[in-house]
């Protein structure tokens, strides 16, 4: 491996960090409320605890703003691996760049290591770099909370199902080998943060007390 190689990937990895631990709904809660919106709800500070604390335009500040980082890291990931990793390809820095961002909104350092959960950024990376499986996946996610106006379990059935849709898309546009199993292993990790960072709604689902949108309850 290159120099150059290991170069472009911890830039792109610095980056998609850096993009990533700005988060918003802390800045926001913060500013705005004189608050912090980890105190309240689930704790995390994410869109949906958002708008269950503050209100609409307070969640969907936030969710624009989670969607807009994960996308500029991707575009900047890219950039970076056309500059100094061209053999490699620019898919390759911006899934790096896209993990990396899902890992500083989680726990951003100048917050205490205590973030949200990564949904939307990967969303916005996905947004960026795959408009057509964002668009699926925002339909099955539209389709699930019409039915359980559940946010968390939503999230939890996307992440399961974008890496087979990632790697379908992949092949469709006719990526060599190395490339597909290179974002194939990207969106699987991406995948299991989420999951991951869902463990304890998992738990509230499994014991059916977990928050349904819109319904009225004492915060956790």
């Amino acid at each position: 491996m290159s120099l150059q190689l290991i170069g472009a990937s911890l830039l792109a990895a610095l980056e998609g960090y850096v993009c990533g631990s700005i988060v918003f709904g802390i800045l926001i809660s913060k500013l705005f409320f004189h608050d912090d919106v980890r105190t309240h709800g689930s704790g995390s500070a994410g869109m949906t605890n958002m708008l269950r604390t503050y209100g609409i335009p307070a969640g969907a500040a936030t969710a624009i703003g989670d969607v807009a980082k994960g996308a500029v890291a991707v575009f900047i990931g890219e950039w970076i691996f056309t500059l100094l990793a061209p053999d490699l390809g620019p898919a390759c820095g911006a899934y790096l760049a896209a993990i990396f961002a899902a890992v500083g909104h989680m726990k951003p350092v100048w917050f205490g290591l205590k973030g949200g959960k990564g949904v939307l950024v990967c969303g916005g990376a996905i947004l960026a770099l795959q408009p057509l499986v964002f668009l699926a996946l925002l339909v099955i996610f539209l389709i699930e909370f019409a039915i359980t106006r559940i946010v968390s379990l939503g999230s939890i059935i996307l992440a399961a199902i974008y890496p087979v849709l990632t790697i379908c898309y992949w092949v469709w546009q006719g990526a060599d080998m190395f490339t597909l199993v290179y974002i194939g292993v990207c969106s699987v990790i991406m995948a299991l943060m989420v999951i991951y960072m869902h463990r304890s709604n998992i738990q509230r689902l499994r014991a059916g007390t977990e928050y349904r949108f819109g319904e009225k309850k004492n915060r956790e």
